[in-house]
């Protein structure tokens, strides 16, 4: 049996809420968090939401993660999204079965690998970036000649 067949819509809430209020204490991902989150019992819904959205194909949650995330880019870090995912496995450890926390901690891995490439990997701007300096380049090893 797959680990996402032990997951159960009832077990998500508690998940979720137990989750977040170690996010909520933890000192480097607490303040970012809090001063984030305006209403908590509101985004604790729409995050159980999220996940059984994700884990159990509901079709509950309807929000829209990558540019929630980015209106915040300049507080999170790559190194931000490891301490999010430890504590995610420590939560899922401790409160579901080992198949269901293995599913949903390989889903986790996978959504925060999405988000971070959907924040921090900008490929036409590394692109340009290169072109330029391959230009640069070539015009300082060969000053005088012109491309064409």
């Amino acid at each position: 049996m797959d680990g996402v067949s032990k997951i159960r819509e009832e077990e998500l809430t508690p998940l979720v809420e137990e989750f977040y209020a170690r996010v909520r204490a933890d000192p480097a991902l607490g303040p970012i968090f809090n001063d984030a989150i305006d209403d908590w019992p509101e985004h604790l819904g729409k995050l159980t939401a999220f996940w059984s959205s994700v884990m159990l194909t509901s079709g509950r949650y309807k929000g829209q993660p990558v540019p929630a995330h980015l209106k915040h880019k300049a507080r999170i870090t790559p190194v931000l999204f490891e301490r999010w995912l430890a504590l995610w496995v420590q939560t899922t450890n401790d409160r579901m079965t080992p198949e269901a926390a293995a599913a949903l901690q390989a889903k986790a891995r996978r959504i925060a690998e999405s988000l971070q490439l959907a924040m921090f990997f900008q490929l036409e701007e590394r692109s340009a970036a290169s072109v330029a300096n391959a230009e640069r380049k070539d015009a300082i090893e060969r000053p005088g000649q012109t491309h064409g």
